[in-house]
């Protein structure tokens, strides 16, 4: 009778070891995503490198009004398959304020480039950003103040810009604050121009509402991201101006 019930236990513990059901690392994407109805691409985010420090990397995402926890997820290095989630862990590190809130960034310091997966919650589904390819040490993001501002049409300014060192950027991030780094407007273009607040050559909106006009006795900033294919800033312009 004792032989029977271990033989009965091998063959338990046998399909246990058999299961179909995929077993993830605790801390891994693909555990969470196992759990939630998902949305792919969904999430606005992008990653630059740093002025002061070679090895910090900065993400930046934007939250929709509802959107809640905010995670950021990375792989070992850029050998992983992006596409594959059980690749990417989640770090545990809290999102700052970004133009006052509006947008969210983590900051990490990174000795190896990786991939970045960033995610949140909105309802009832995580969402999660395309692959964000982080290359701050073999494709440095470039800081400038290079821009060109026309002011010939009173409180509606003309942006423009060159590409700068590295000439393949796919989109063109502005955003227009106030001197406080309160977010006024957000927009995206595919091309090197645009002028507040014209939608005219936009291709992505994420101003809520519409914005004021910009009173051409107070002085506001002018930020431009000029992002690659996967998700890497290249260009990060910051400029004050008078409309």
């Amino acid at each position: 009778m004792r032989y029977v019930i271990i033989i009965v236990v091998i063959l338990g513990c046998y399909s246990c070891k058999n299961d179909d059901t995929p077993i993830f690392s605790e801390n891994s994407l693909a555990a969470l995503v196992a759990q939630y109805d998902i949305e792919i691409d969904n999430v606005i985010a992008c990653a630059s490198g740093s002025k002061t420090d070679e090895n910090t990397i900065i993400a930046y995402a934007y939250p929709r009004p509802g959107a809640s926890n905010l995670q950021y997820f990375e792989t070992f290095s850029t050998d992983d398959d992006k596409n594959d989630y059980r690749n990417y862990t989640k770090v545990s590190i809290e999102a700052t304020d970004f133009f006052n809130g509006y947008l969210k960034k983590f900051t990490r310091i990174n000795t190896g480039e990786k991939w970045v997966i960033i995610t949140f919650f909105e309802d009832n589904k995580l969402h999660l950003s395309n692959p964000i390819r982080l290359k701050h040490l073999s494709k440095p993001t470039e800081f400038s103040e290079t821009v060109t501002v026309d002011t010939m049409l009173d409180g509606m300014p003309v942006f423009g810009w060159d590409d700068g060192v590295f000439n393949d950027n796919k989109i063109y991030f502005q955003v227009i604050s106030d001197v406080e780094n309160n977010f006024i407007s957000g927009t995206y273009t595919f091309e090197k121009q645009f002028q507040y607040y014209k939608l005219d050559n936009v291709v992505l909106n994420i101003t809520q509402g519409t914005p004021p006009v910009l009173n051409s006795s107070n002085q506001f900033n002018f930020t431009l991201m000029g992002v690659g294919e996967d998700n890497w800033v290249n260009l990060f312009i910051e400029k004050k101006f008078t409309p």
